[in-house]
């Protein structure tokens, strides 16, 4: 399966931003998710995107439409879910899913979430019916695209269909953290965002 996007909890604003612009990444356009209580700041690659998520309205994000997606517990300050989510453009059933249809979408678009997936573990979704991204920036960091994902997490505890399928790679740890490698690690370069995001690129 292709990813989409990766989203990480962010705090409002995502202040956090500035440890990737710091590193060298030049962001892109960020929007808001009317209906859902989300917003977001995002960072484009050439077959993929880097989202930085956060609550903008409790209301929203706790609602009939929304609460099905979980987001409020993953997208809470402090919370013990994994900070994650992970987007493919289509799971082609892979995975069960239901379906979420928020206002914010194109007409003709939806999004399938994992049914079955624990809190513990990313967010995983697809897309039905595609999208254009728009062209990515040239990386004064000179990454590129991104090649694979690993992620770390606390629970040990058998993992779902969703991740099973999902092709990411797996392992336990004191806290969770993604790891993100671009261009295959052609440079064998490492950089952690850690404290000021669970992330580590690998490039």
């Amino acid at each position: 399966m292709q990813i989409d996007h990766i989203f990480i909890r962010a705090t409002a604003g995502a202040p956090e931003a500035a440890a990737l612009r710091a590193f060298g990444l030049t962001e892109g356009s960020g929007n808001a998710h009317p209906g859902q209580g989300t917003a977001n700041r995002r960072f484009f690659f050439a077959n993929a995107f880097l989202e930085l998520l956060w609550i903008a309205d409790e209301t929203e994000v706790t609602s009939p439409l929304t609460a099905p997606t979980m987001l409020s517990e993953r997208l809470t300050i402090g919370s013990d879910a994994s900070p994650f989510g992970i987007c493919f453009h289509d799971a082609g059933g892979a995975f069960p899913v239901f379906d979420y249809k928020p206002g914010y979408l194109p007409q003709g678009m939806s999004i399938g979430i994992a049914s079955e997936a624990p809190l513990a573990e990313p967010m995983w979704f697809c897309l039905a019916g595609g999208r254009p991204l728009p062209p990515p920036p040239i990386h004064a960091a000179g990454i590129a695209r991104i090649t694979a994902v690993r992620c770390t997490q606390p629970s040990a505890g058998a993992l779902s269909a969703a991740a099973i399928a999902s092709g990411i790679g797996f392992a336990q740890g004191a806290e969770h953290l993604l790891e993100i490698s671009f261009d295959e690690e052609a440079r064998g370069m490492v950089h952690d965002f850690r404290p000021a995001l669970p992330l580590l690129f690998r490039y």
